[in-house]
């Protein structure tokens, strides 16, 4: 028997950041959380920074813009962190 599978581009739909955790609800029901540690500037920001974010083409990324931070729901799927390079906090 064989069986194919499809990979589906996860969307985002909902995003939450708490003290700990970067929060991600998918269209397709999963959520997926990740410890803020891995995003510094998001770690760094505060509250009201972290809430202002908008989700990209049809949820397929995150954008923070006052703390120019990027993340991708396939990134997050496969465990991806940012470099060091570019997860330093903003000045």
């Amino acid at each position: 028997m064989s069986s194919s599978v499809t990979e589906v581009t996860p969307l985002a739909q909902d995003v939450r950041v708490t003290e700990h955790e970067l929060v991600v609800s998918l269209v397709d029901g999963r959520t997926i959380s990740v410890p803020l540690a891995w995003f510094p500037r998001l770690l760094h920001a505060s509250p009201e920074q972290r809430s202002q974010f908008e989700l990209l083409g049809d949820g397929e990324g995150i954008h923070w813009p006052e703390i120019d931070e990027d993340i991708s729901g396939a990134g997050l799927l496969r465990g991806v962190r940012p470099s060091k390079k570019h997860s330093q906090p903003a000045a």
